[in-house]
């Protein structure tokens, strides 16, 4: 499965989740920044955006019960016949608090979702650390609250060189935000950069996560 050294894990076992679609109530943060030129290498070999993208969600709900997430995709991928009108991640780090959550991703979606440990609010102050590394984000929002409706894509590389597309669809209300990101491990560091970045918090919101399809 693709991934960086952070969301790489021996175990083969987890509890089995249900299949998609899955519906969920969510608070999140998002953020970006230009991507470096190791997150450029690790989307060598397909026409990308160098754009960053990570987030921290807290699932409220879900098909396996409330659960809280991090994830970064070092850039994004074009909109192509093969992936659809819309830019995709490419998610190469994620991690979660549900054991569930990571059958989950790793079987529907092929997302490397690993186990990590989270401390505080996702619209405030979070930290998620694993083996050998940790992230945090502290989270200055302004304005107004605002609504919101779209999609996010996901492009999973395949092992067999196919692609795993799926979709998650979200309708709620936003802030913008500047989010202060701290970054540690073997790899993210280099990618997932520390610092000010720009960003939204979406204060409540209903996602679908739909099925993968494969090209």
């Amino acid at each position: 499965m693709w991934s960086v050294p952070e969301s790489e894990t021996g175990r083969t076992e987890w509890p089995v989740s249900s299949p998609p679609p899955w519906p969920a109530r969510v608070r999140a943060t998002l953020w970006w920044h230009r991507s470096t030129a190791a997150g450029r290498e690790l989307g060598k070999g397909s026409r990308i955006i160098p754009v960053t993208v990570a987030m921290m969600v807290d699932y409220l709900d879900s098909p396996v019960g409330p659960y809280r997430e991090i994830l970064a995709s070092p850039v994004l991928r074009m909109p192509s016949r093969r992936i659809g009108p819309m830019p995709r991640m490419a998610v190469p780090f994620i991690a979660v608090d549900s054991e569930a959550s990571v059958h989950g991703g790793r079987t529907h979606w092929q997302l490397p979702k690993v186990l990590a440990r989270f401390d505080g609010t996702v619209l405030g102050n979070m930290a998620a650390q694993g083996d050998g590394w940790k992230v945090g984000s502290t989270v200055r929002a302004k304005g107004p609250r605002l609504p919101i409706a779209g999609a996010l894509g996901f492009a999973q590389p395949e092992a067999a060189g196919g692609l795993a597309i799926a979709s998650a669809r979200l309708a709620g209300r936003f802030r913008y935000a500047r989010v202060d990101v701290e970054s540690e491990g073997t790899t993210l560091p280099s990618w997932l950069v520390a610092g000010s970045h720009r960003g939204i918090v979406i204060t409540d919101g209903k996602m679908r996560t739909g099925p993968a399809k494969h090209r």
